[in-house]
């Protein structure tokens, strides 16, 4: 996807938004190219289809084309549930409620939710509810397969 990051990023940049992912993905018979943007606040509608009619343009006469198969172009938010996938997704999360999925065990557990606290460059330590009390526990960020916002209930 990098020739597509190349492509989006100069674009998010110009209207002040965060270029959150790309994914190419096949779904039954159909290609979808998805670009995932946003900003402070949340992104709208029509801050999508502004970056998808501006990269549309782009990669319509993108040559050689990187792509084999005819897709569908969809950009949008990431929703409230965002992955975390950069060390800056991460950083600017402190405060926020994450889910993670560890590679490892610990604990008996895979999968921890809970109030990201603090960030090193070999931590993350997060408040998470154990019954009745808070405890923070912190874990290696290699042992953390996937990061994403996650809702309270």
């Amino acid at each position: 996807m990098t020739i597509v990051e190349n492509i989006v990023q100069p674009i998010v940049d110009s209207y002040h938004f965060q270029l959150v992912d790309v994914a190419y993905e096949k779904e039954g018979r159909s290609w979808y190219l998805r670009v995932y943007i946003d900003k402070p606040g949340g992104i709208d509608i029509e801050e999508c289809a502004l970056v998808s009619e501006k990269l549309s343009e782009k990669l319509d006469v993108l040559e050689p084309d990187p792509f084999d198969d005819a897709y569908f172009l969809e950009v949008s938010s990431p929703g409230a549930e965002r992955p975390l996938k950069t060390d800056t997704d991460i950083e600017n999360a402190v405060g926020e409620y994450i889910h993670i999925s560890l590679y490892q065990i610990i604990d008996q557990n895979k999968v921890y939710e809970g109030t990201l606290k603090a960030v090193d460059p070999d931590n993350l330590t997060l408040e998470i509810k154990n019954k009745t009390r808070r405890q923070l526990k912190t874990f290696e960020r290699k042992n953390i397969a996937k990061a994403r916002l996650a809702i309270e209930f």
